[in-house]
């Protein structure tokens, strides 16, 4: 589905659901695959989703604010609540949360404060980790491709985007492709945010804070390794120790993890650069060409 102008739209049902709040400026706040989302007053994100079937978009809705509303109530960080919901028009509203996204800060700042970031997000990922599955499984599905498909994956990627990754760096990637994944059906699956990037993370002015996490239209049933591999694709090696620390789980299942949040990190960093490329968003690309100094530690730029 291609994005139209729904300036309009917004007004109207905003002044519809909260009779009383004046609607000033509406801005587009952005748009990707899944949602176009709209800013109204600089306080108020009003999101559509593109799903064309009606009943999916209104389970999808439905859904999602059933699951903010759980995540809200385990959660330590503040989370998007809904401020109200047209299920079918594909709308969920919510109050902008304080801070700006961790992506937006320079590549030294945010990894310097990466450690204190990480730390908190591990604890983060302990109260949703510890969901029951039957408290969430009506409200997300399962996200758990095998790990040779990501592998596979990757490479595919890893043609596109090859020309942009420095020289000294191939030989490592290479390898790393070349190389068999980690053991399947080692983990127990999770509810997890499941798109823990930097870009749905945010922070104070300092950077040190976390004062929300957002987008939560991938949560899923997944391998709790995943999100940790996100921060340390992000913020590096000392951010997924200080992260696991954060989880406060045994060495062993410590180990665990950290060995395939490696693997998920590898691959989802050619993941991002492709997107970065696709897009024209020069962020994703110069995270991840930043990342490649921790990710593949043998080559030297």
């Amino acid at each position: 589905m291609t994005y139209h102008d729904r300036t309009a739209e917004v007004c109207g049902i905003v002044t519809e659901q909260l009779p009383g709040y004046p609607v000033g400026t509406v801005a587009l706040l952005g748009e990707g695959a899944d949602n176009v989302a709209y800013e109204v007053n600089g306080e108020l994100i009003v999101r559509f989703a593109k799903e064309p079937d009606p009943g999916a978009r209104i389970k999808r809705v439905n859904a999602e604010a059933g699951l903010l509303a759980v995540v809200a109530d385990v959660s330590p960080v503040p989370v998007p609540t809904p401020a109200f919901t047209v299920a079918e028009q594909g709308c969920l509203a919510y109050h902008k949360l304080d801070g700006r996204p961790l992506i937006g800060l320079p590549i030294a700042q945010r990894v310097a404060s990466g450690i204190v970031v990480a730390a908190a997000l591990g604890e983060f990922l302990a109260a949703l980790h510890s969901v029951p599955t039957d408290r969430i499984a009506e409200l997300v599905g399962v996200d758990d491709e095998p790990l040779q498909r990501w592998l596979d994956e990757a490479a595919e990627l890893y043609a596109d985007v090859a020309p942009l990754v420095p020289p000294t760096y191939r030989p490592a990637v290479e390898a790393f492709l070349d190389a068999p994944p980690p053991a399947d059906g080692t983990h127990t699956l999770a509810f997890s945010h499941n798109d823990l990037g930097i870009e749905h993370v945010l922070v104070d002015d300092t950077g040190s804070a976390v004062t929300g996490v957002i987008d939560w239209s991938d949560a899923a049933l997944c391998d709790p390794a995943y999100d940790f591999g996100l921060l340390y694709r992000d913020l590096g090696p000392d951010a997924l120790h200080a992260a696991l620390r954060g989880y406060r789980t045994e060495a062993a299942t410590a180990r665990d993890l950290s060995g395939r949040a490696a693997f998920y990190a590898r691959c989802s960093v050619l993941e991002d650069m492709a997107y970065g490329i696709e897009q024209g968003r020069r962020e994703y690309l110069d995270k991840s060409l930043a990342a490649l100094v921790w990710l593949f530690p043998g080559a030297e730029p």
